[in-house]
C-alpha cells in the first residue's frame, strides 16, 4: 500500500549538475529520486511514517539543504501530501516504475465532494483502462504553497506513448469540464511534470 503520507522534494540545480546531486541524494526503501525531463530539476519521493514528528522532520530537512547546497540554485521545494485512494494501486510505499508524472490541480473547495465523484467517473475510469499507466495514486496536500490534488502516476512505456492517453479527443473534454466546473485557474490550471528514475538516468 502507498505512503499514507508523502513527502515531495524538489530541488533545482545547477547546470550540468542534476546526475551528481540526484546520486549524491540517493535512495532507499523510504525515498525514491528522479531527474525531470523538462528541466534542470531532481525530484525526491519520500515515504513518512505514521507516527513522524515534525521536528525530526526539520532536522532533517536542514542537513539535507546545507550538503547539497553548492548544487543548488535555489532553496529546496517541499510539500506534505496525504494519500486518498489509487484507481492503480501499488503493495509498495512508493512507485517503483522507472517514470513517474506529478499531476496537480486546484480545486475550489466547495467542489471538492462533487470533484471527486466526478473524477471517479472520468479521469479514474480513462487510467484504469490504460495499459500504459501501471500506478495513479491520488494525494491532496496538507502543507504546500501550491495546494490542491496531485496524482503521482508511473509507467514503464516510453513518454510518448504515455502522454498519448492523455492527449485524446475524450480526455481533452475531460480537462475542459475540470475547469470549467472545478479547478482554480479553468483548464490551465492542470500542472504536469514528467521526470525519469534514479536508476534509469544513464538509459
Amino acid at each position: 500500500m502507498p505512503s499514507q503520507t508523502l513527502l515531495i522534494s524538489r530541488y533545482f540545480v545547477k547546470p550540468g549538475q542534476v546526475d551528481a546531486l540526484a546520486t549524491k541524494l540517493g535512495e532507499n526503501e523510504t525515498s525514491r529520486i528522479f531527474a525531470s525531463l523538462d528541466e534542470s530539476e531532481v525530484l525526491e519521493l519520500r515515504a513518512i511514517e505514521d507516527n513522524f514528528q515534525l521536528t525530526a522532520l526539520t532536522a532533517t530537512t536542514r542537513q539535507v539543504a546545507h550538503k547539497l547546497s553548492e548544487h543548488l540554485v535555489g532553496d529546496i521545494r517541499r510539500e506534505l501530501l496525504d494519500f486518498i485512494e489509487a484507481p492503480k494501486n501499488i503493495s509498495t510505499l512508493l512507485p517503483t516504475t522507472p517514470y513517474i508524472q506529478l499531476r496537480h490541480v486546484e480545486v475550489k473547495p466547495d467542489s471538492m465532494d462533487r470533484y471527486r465523484q466526478w473524477r471517479e467517473e472520468t479521469i479514474f475510469d480513462v487510467v484504469r483502462n490504460a495499459d500504459e499507466v501501471q500506478v495513479f495514486l491520488a494525494y491532496h496536500s496538507v502543507i504546500s504553497g501550491q495546494p490542491g490534488v496531485m496524482f503521482v502516476s508511473g509507467f514503464s512505456v516510453n513518454p510518448e506513448s504515455y502522454n498519448a492517453v492523455f492527449a485524446s479527443d475524450r480526455y481533452r473534454e475531460i480537462v475542459q469540464q475540470a475547469g470549467d466546473r472545478y479547478i482554480t485557474g479553468g483548464p490551465e490550471g492542470l500542472y504536469t511534470q514528467t521526470y525519469r528514475a534514479l536508476s534509469h538516468l544513464g538509459s
